[in-house]
């Protein structure tokens, strides 16, 4: 049984009657630790037990002693407790409850780094663990990714072995010059030897976030000393140079802990984990109803059927049809007819399949916009896993897609011209057939890659925005009876549902007398999510600039107070905006409901809609004008923040 020695023995024999030890679970300078069975409690426990050849040195004992019962007056979600502290013969040890999982040093080693949103999550409890400990006086320092818990059950981070913790009052137990930790963790004061607090274990924090993230240690050396020296004298690479798609504002915030000046960090765990929160916001959830929709069986179903059917039509209609023809009795150029019906299948099988799942949608409430707004939440998510993998260059994926469309395409393209000018060989249908079936697939596949890694967004949420979303939706709804209102949906955009169903109920010459409203109402809305993003610009700008204040040169305070005033007021002017827009939105709805109830008139509905068209010119101006707080952002040293 691994994990019995002396040591292993000798203890369990101390300690039998209360805790029937198991095996052990992992050991450290400062410890042993072992998964046993609290008898009494009839439950799993871990516990640490010190060495014997430094409980033998009085001091340390102490100390252990005393720092163990001030970490077990700890009561946090993301601190592992500790039910006794105890010394039986010459063992020195305490009991804490055993968490089923894995260290977060485990995690990353099996797996690799964490996923952002991951990673942001497992930092922010831990910094509350922190922030909570910090205000009881305590600090860690030993922060680092094998004294952080993942619990199996339920993903949560649990801080451990506060051993080496000691009272911040306390300063007379660790005398200049002696350090606890661990190197490659330690902050550059602790590293010297200097006066720890709470800002020393947010630096650790900032290196283990940088581990988490990227599964690299900014600092790295043969000895330890030299670890200890790169990390008083060197500054820390910027984790986005080793770590692939990490979203800015998270960067920034470990880059932020990495500072070497405490006065230059966050200060507190809380102010840490509200720094954590833009990047921990998961984007709106993408209703059931869409993700039901957009479910990637049946979105393959459409695009397959048609890769499928369209090549053995085009060789009914003008390569082998005659052939086949002739083969089974039929006349010359049935064939052809053939053909043609599978390419009118082609086209028709998937826009009945699409009306077909898209009335249900419609019944809901929801519409091309929400779709498009489902596409984007899951291209943007496979982005972010593409770029994590694979990173912003052509991959080597890529490359040989493009390689692969080429080459077949070419091929394809020969063969046709082989059958055109009568060079008919037996082994020039198959080919025809398989070159024609795999540019098209590998074409489509290199060009989802290069949209990824480029940015360039989903093509399918712009169709669905524009024509071919409108048009299926008209489709859909013939005939299709009440809808409901759809929950969680901007406000604009409720307004232009409602808007756009009033305008659909009215008589075919009213539609056609008023213009292109439907075409006004979603400029419109994509103009308030445009200014709803801007505003969300300006937040994260005004808080980096904000939260920066301690790191920027003194020369350019001036600088930094007139750009929190410029984006306050641009804040400001952009609420306004917003606010005029939706104004205009529910305007134009009031005018349709009232021509709907034959109170209104077309010529309101009109002016309304020439005021509206005013109203989006100034809009774009205002979102033109956010280039100006880039570039003051980019004078005082601060890379602007998107969101």
């Amino acid at each position: 049984m691994p994990g019995i020695d002396s040591t292993f023995l000798a203890f369990q024999e101390a300690v039998a009657g209360q805790y029937s030890l198991q095996r052990e679970l992992g050991r450290g300078g400062m410890g042993f630790v072992y998964l046993a069975r609290d008898i009494r409690l009839d439950r799993s426990v871990a516990i640490k037990l010190l060495p014997l050849e430094l409980a033998a040195h009085a001091s340390l004992r102490d100390r252990f002693l005393r720092e163990a019962r001030t970490a077990a007056r700890l009561s946090h979600p993301h601190i592992v407790p500790i039910h006794a502290v105890d010394q039986v013969r010459d063992f020195v040890f305490y009991v804490m409850s055993y968490i089923e999982g894995e260290t977060l040093a485990q995690r990353v080693a099996s797996r690799g780094p964490l996923h952002p949103p991951e990673a942001t999550r497992v930092l922010r409890e831990v910094a509350w663990a922190l922030s909570y400990a910090h205000s009881q006086g305590v600090v860690h320092r030993d922060v680092k990714p094998a004294n952080i818990l993942l619990e199996r059950s339920s993903g949560r981070a649990m801080v451990t072995d506060f051993g080496i913790a000691r009272l911040t009052q306390a300063t007379s137990e660790t005398t200049a010059g002696e350090l606890l930790g661990t190197p490659e963790y330690m902050s550059p004061e602790q590293a010297s030897g200097d006066h720890v607090d709470p800002r020393s274990d947010l630096y650790s924090l900032g290196v283990v976030a940088y581990y988490a993230v990227s599964g690299s240690l900014p600092f790295t050396a043969s000895t330890s000393q030299a670890v200890l020296a790169k990390q008083v004298t060197q500054p820390a690479p910027p984790v986005a140079s080793v770590a692939r798609a990490i979203p800015r504002s998270l960067a920034a915030v470990i880059d932020r802990c990495l500072q070497k000046d405490p006065a230059q960090r966050l200060q507190t765990g809380e102010t840490l984990a509200d720094a954590l929160a833009p990047a921990s916001e998961n984007r709106a959830e993408v209703p059931v109803a869409i993700r039901s929709f957009l479910d990637s069986r049946k979105m393959s179903a459409l695009l397959w059927y048609p890769l499928v059917s369209i090549v053995p039509a085009y060789m009914f209609m003008y390569g082998i049809g005659d052939d086949i023809a002739r083969i089974f009795g039929f006349r010359p150029g049935v064939m052809f007819f053939y053909g043609a019906g599978m390419l009118a299948t082609a086209a028709v099988v998937p826009v009945t399949l699409l009306v077909k799942w898209l009335r249900p949608l419609l019944r809901l409430g929801y519409g091309p916009s929400d779709i498009a707004s489902g596409l984007r939440a899951n291209f943007e998510r496979k982005r972010e896993e593409y770029l994590f993998e694979y990173g912003a260059a052509p991959s080597r994926r890529e490359r040989v897609l493009n390689a692969v469309t080429l080459t077949t395409a070419a091929v394809n393209v020969a063969s046709w011209l082989g059958v055109y000018f009568g060079a008919m060989a037996p082994w020039l249908p198959p080919l025809i057939f398989t070159s024609g079936f795999i540019w098209p697939v590998t074409g489509l596949l290199s060009a989802s890659t290069a949209r990824m890694r480029t940015g360039a967004g989903s093509w399918w949420a712009k169709r669905w925005e524009g024509r071919m979303g409108r048009w299926l939706t008209r489709l859909a709804s013939i005939k299709l009876g009440p809808r409901a209102a759809a929950a969680d949906r901007p406000t604009e955009m409720a307004i232009v549902f409602s808007a756009q169903s009033l305008f659909d109920e009215l008589p075919k010459d009213v539609r056609r007398s008023l213009g292109d409203v439907p075409g006004l109402l979603q400029e419109l809305e994509k103009q308030s999510r445009a200014i709803r993003h801007h505003i969300a610009q300006l937040d994260a700008a005004l808080a980096d600039v904000q939260a920066g204040a301690a790191s920027v040169k003194s020369d350019t305070h001036d600088k930094r107070d007139a750009l929190v005033a410029d984006l306050k007021l641009a804040r400001s002017r952009a609420e306004e905006r917003l606010g005029d827009l939706l104004t205009a939105l529910e305007t134009t709805r009031l005018d349709l409901l009232r021509l709907r109830a034959g109170q209104g008139s077309a010529e309101g509905i009109t002016r309304n809609l020439l005021a509206s068209r005013a109203l989006g010119e100034d809009v774009d101006r205002l979102l033109h004008g956010h280039a100006e707080v880039d570039t003051a952002l980019r004078e005082i040293g601060r890379e602007p923040t998107p969101v």
